[in-house]
């Protein structure tokens, strides 16, 4: 059935190198963004919240109201990952708030699924960029370790990624989140599917049934994992 629906495995394993994100510069054995990067990556929780709330690596920081950390179960299973806060989370400092927030519990929800409950949702991206413009890539580059933290101490068993830019990041493709969606990834030896953000879908409403397809998927994907594990 699933090959039928064109939803059989498409393995793409992307691991982020932090030698390779916080490159040397010529004549130095270790620069200093490395230095940032390998303590970032060191960090307990307690450090890497830290670590995020005192960032002003990139410009994101003179706009910022509050940094968005990330928020849930910090031993969960389900890691959802979106791409940057908006308004409203960069007021409260909390991911997926407001009406993007209440889609997304309502997409849980759909497939018995609850927030906070075996669950951690976080951005690709910790600040909001102004304007609630796509982040460029060197802001991309300065949250990448925090996201790799967060990846491994959660140690989650499958990742949803909402979005085209979160999902271009994280795979390393331009491929379009059409082309994504319906396949399963890699990141990391972690099993990764794509969907929609829910901000997209308060706008283009007609997708929603697409997004109740990858979550059916996704909970199918889960259940082989959790029968393996």
């Amino acid at each position: 059935m699933l090959k039928e629906l064109r939803l059989t495995p498409l393995w793409r394993h992307r691991v982020k190198d932090p030698v390779n994100i916080l490159a040397k510069t010529p004549g130095s054995s270790v620069t200093k963004e490395e230095d940032r990067g390998s303590h970032i990556l060191r960090s307990d929780w307690v450090q890497l919240e830290e670590n995020v709330v005192g960032c002003i690596s990139c410009s994101l920081f003179q706009d910022r109201t509050k940094t968005v950390f990330g928020a849930g179960d910090k031993n969960a299973d389900w890691l959802f990952i979106g791409d940057v806060p908006s308004t409203e989370e960069d007021t409260q400092g909390e991911p997926f708030i407001g009406s993007s927030g209440k889609l997304l519990d309502n997409m849980l929800e759909a497939v018995s699924l609850k927030r906070g409950d075996n669950i951690y949702i976080a951005n690709i991206v910790k600040c909001r960029p102004p304007g609630d413009r796509n982040p460029d890539n060197s802001e991309v580059q300065q949250c990448d370790p925090f996201l790799i933290r967060q990846i491994e101490l959660i140690k989650p068993k499958l990742i949803i990624v909402l979005g085209e830019i979160a999902a271009q990041n994280l795979l390393g493709t331009s491929a379009t989140i059409d082309s994504l969606r319906g396949s399963l990834h890699e990141y990391s030896s972690i099993p990764l599917i794509v969907t929609y953000h829910p901000a997209y879908l308060l706008q283009i409403q007609s997708d929603k049934e697409k997004v109740w397809q990858d979550l059916c998927f996704a909970r199918n994907i889960m259940q082989n994992e959790l029968k393996d594990s």
